[in-house]
């Protein structure tokens, strides 16, 4: 049940509620109790997925044999009471409740960007609250309008405390508290400072006032002038249900429903994000680059045709093979698969790959070698019946939100032991039972090390290969695994000493694109195999599995991603079609790639943005955003689920799938497929391959990386998704560039504090970057933001490790 008092839930009470008859497990509230009966009972500061406040005191209730009214939200059932929720009594009683609140409550609703979805108003129409006989001398408190994307009147406050609980108990981050007593009580923050979080917004969804509001949403207009239309997220790959509000055919404002799967709660790019939709920014119309590298606009007619001549002319001239094609995981399921069409049946050619090559791809190559499958082996809401969850590599709530949401849920509700393995600090270290804090580079070895500690400590298993692999793991003392990870032996059998129970193993970021990822990789799988865990690979991207089961992928003999690039240098590839990326700025050594770029014949890209790599682009096709198009996305646990479109493209802009399919026709001079029929086609497609009978050990020896005095770890932080967030106005306004968070120590050492500038410098290219000093930050790690283009730090990669040695100095 939502809200136990009592851990004893085996046991069935019986009670009557309005002369009806239930049974309920113990620990029940009154509330919950009526609910399965069907009997409503009012209530203003319950929210079913936080714990009880009984500060309204709306939801009062007779209970027999007792002299006073009880709160039905947090008073447990008990054997054989009768209850009584609707009473001319109880009438009078949470009546008067209402006036009395609203005895300090600001009669503001005109002005009051709550009206009309205000739960307060709500509550006193169905109460008959309609006058007032009670009064006070009210003192104004000052509005905070210093805090970014929220505002907060705290005159209208009525203290029932579900912004604070939101924040403590679902997104973990306690950034606000209930401050002083009585009548000076106030919702604030916790240092009294303006509010510094994760600015996802939950609390605003909680509040049944307008105390907190969205500020880029205030004044917009009325919740009834915007059409409502459910949709799903479009930047991580948990995949929330959400609603687009509407108006004049842009998103004002997005929401989400608690009875959803992922229960109302987003994270600030599924609330805020929307903000890149309406960038001032967005392409709107095609454009082509002339022969004087001067962008001229044209029809979409003159555009497409141009497109499609030059790719014919380096087909003729050059063979099909020439051509090259690069897919997006922002796109739809359709959208790439019918992408993969278009290359391999227009086109002909066997080039088609993805920026899923960089660390997803090649992961699940190697799940589907142990596993039989690839994605995650069971959805993300079991994570909530885990009685251990082991995460590898993930700042879950950079990368993939909701997954941190139900982490933290498990471990706080349910008991769950969390065991956290990060060469950096993450969001749920204050949640972890253990927290192995390794050496950035070396997460071959601390998958080893934990495999060590749990074949130490007698785990049993069903699996293949058990010997060899015993025998591998053997062969790596202690010593060398200390020695590479900066974790003892002792560290790691204490957290193997969690591992009880349903295990769920995650692995993320920083193992997909280690300097040893298959060793990383197959270490995960390994340890789920070990541990009997479900499987959870991260990607921050939403739509990446998909992108994947669509088939993106090179053909017998065709070039991949790093392929492409080398066959670009070499003249053997003429022509590139870019879906959805910006190859400048999610591939190494981009010098490299610009060259390349600069020597095709053809380069078409279909964008939303004016990218680095789209200024190259030799024809440039505005596309529509997830909210302006339907299709389908894919979750990395496999759930598929359908949209429609909400808003108008922006401009001339049109969906991918109405580009792609003109493009197609005009290839082959037949018709473009229609989402129907792409679907079909895809329900077509060989079943997938189901998981492997009994899972197979893999014998895997980690690569010892160098060491390095620095190292630069290059990461998704929290407030931003991808590149795709940082066109968004409001997560700019909370993260507006890339700043280097490094510890105390380091900081010392360079001699710079909060908001001084560094130069670091690898592989002959260097960068500036403002810092922050971080006093959880291991010695010797520096962690740069992935999301900002504009801070070109693949100038200093030369490989997609996420990782390297760099040099760091104070400009």
């Amino acid at each position: 049940m939502a809200h136990t008092e009592c851990c004893d839930t085996n046991t069935t009470i019986t009670l009557t509620i309005d002369g009806s008859e239930v049974q309920v497990p113990a620990g029940t509230t009154i509330l919950d109790a009526a609910r399965k009966l069907g009997i409503s009972i009012p209530t203003l500061c319950w929210l079913e997925k936080i714990s009880t406040t009984g500060a309204c005191r709306v939801c009062a209730v007779e209970v027999e044999g007792v002299a006073r009214p009880m709160t039905a939200c947090n008073t447990p059932v008990k054997e054989g009471i009768k209850v009584t929720t609707q009473s001319p009594e109880l009438e009078k009683i949470r009546r008067k409740t209402m006036e009395l609140m609203l005895v300090n409550h600001p009669l503001d609703c005109p002005i009051c960007d709550a009206g009309g979805e205000c739960d307060l108003q709500d509550a006193c129409y169905a109460l008959g609250a309609s006058r007032q006989e009670y009064a006070a001398d009210l003192e104004r408190l000052p509005i905070r309008y210093d805090w970014r994307l929220l505002e907060s009147d705290p005159n209208r406050c009525i203290l029932c405390e579900k912004c604070v609980k939101v924040c403590r108990e679902i997104t973990g981050v306690a950034a606000i508290e209930t401050q002083s007593r009585g009548d000076r009580a106030v919702v604030e923050t916790v240092s009294g400072k303006p509010l510094d979080c994760d600015f996802c917004g939950n609390c605003i969804a909680a509040c049944p006032t307008g105390t907190l509001i969205s500020k880029p949403f205030k004044f917009m207009g009325r919740p009834w002038a915007f059409e409502v239309k459910e949709s799903i997220c479009a930047f991580c790959s948990t995949g929330c249900q959400i609603e687009y509000h509407v108006k004049d055919g842009t998103v004002a404002r997005v929401t989400s429903r608690d009875s959803g799967y992922n229960s109302g709660n987003l994270c600030i790019n599924g609330r805020f994000g929307y903000g890149a939709f309406n960038a001032p920014q967005r392409l709107t119309a095609p454009t082509l680059l002339d022969a004087d590298g001067a962008r001229k606009p044209a029809t979409w007619d003159v555009a497409l045709a141009t497109a499609v001549s030059a790719i014919k002319q380096v087909i003729t001239t050059h063979g099909a093979a020439a051509v090259a094609g690069i897919a997006s995981p922002r796109a739809t399921n359709e959208e790439n698969y019918l992408f993969a069409k278009l290359i391999r049946e227009a086109v002909g050619s066997p080039n088609l790959d993805s920026e899923a090559r960089l660390g997803y791809a090649p992961a699940q190559a190697i799940q589907e070698r142990m596993l039989g499958v690839s994605g995650a082996t069971a959805t993300m809401d079991t994570l909530e019946q885990a009685g251990c969850i082991i995460v590898l590599g993930s700042d879950l709530k950079a990368e993939s939100a909701g997954f941190g949401y139900r982490a933290i849920k498990a471990a706080t509700k349910h008991d769950a032991k969390l065991v956290i393995a990060s060469a950096r600090p993450t969001s749920l270290d204050g949640f972890a039972n253990s927290t192995l804090r390794y050496k950035a580079g070396s997460e071959g070895f601390v998958a080893l090390g934990l495999a060590k500690a749990l074949l130490a400590a007698g785990r049993q298993v069903q699996a293949t290969g058990l010997d060899s692999f015993c025998q591998s793991v053997a062969a790596v003392t202690s010593d060398q695994i200390t020695m590479a990870t900066g974790l003892t032996e002792a560290d790691f059998n204490d957290a193997v000493s969690f591992v009880k129970g349903p295990v769920a193993v995650i692995y993320g970021h920083e193992f997909m694109r280690s300097t040893d990822a298959t060793a990383a990789v197959t270490g995960a799988v390994n340890l789920a195999i070990l541990t009997g865990a479900s499987l959870f690979p991260i990607d921050e991207k939403n739509n990446t599995q998909g992108l994947l089961d669509a088939g993106v992928a090179p053909a017998a003999g065709g070039r991949d991603l790093p392929g492409i690039i080398d066959a670009i240098e070499k003249g053997d590839l003429r022509a590139l079609l870019v879906m959805g990326s910006d190859l400048l700025h999610i591939l190494p050594n981009r010098a490299r790639v610009e060259a390349a770029l600069k020597k095709l014949e053809c380069l078409v890209v279909l964008d939303l943005f004016p990218t680095a790599t789209a200024r190259y682009a030799h024809v440039l096709l505005p596309a529509a955003t997830a909210a302006e198009k339907s299709g389908t996305f894919t979750t990395v646990d496999r759930r598929v689920q359908a949209f429609t479109a909400a808003a108008s493209p922006a401009g001339e802009s049109r969906p991918d799938l109405v580009i792609l399919g003109d493009l197609y026709a005009r290839l082959t001079g037949g018709a473009a497929p229609s989402l129907a029929a792409l679907r079909q086609e895809m329900n077509q497609l060989a079943a997938r391959p189901a998981p492997v009978a009994t899972p197979a050990l893999v014998p895997v020896t980690p690569v010892a990386s160098s060491t390095a005095s620095t190292t630069l770890l290059l990461a998704p932080v929290i407030r931003h998704n991808g590149s795709y967030s940082s066109w968004s106005a409001n997560n700019r306004l909370v993260a507006g560039e890339a700043v280097a968070l490094l510890s105390a120590a380091d900081a010392g050492r360079i001699g710079v504090v909060d908001g001084n500038v560094v130069t670091i410098s690898a592989n002959g290219g260097s960068v500036t970057l403002p810092v922050q000093v971080l006093p959880a930050m291991p010695a010797g790690l520096i962690v740069a933001p992935s999301h900002f283009p504009e801070a070109e730090l693949n100038r200093l990669f030369i490989t997609p490790a996420a990782t390297l040695a760099v040099t760091v100095a104070k400009s």
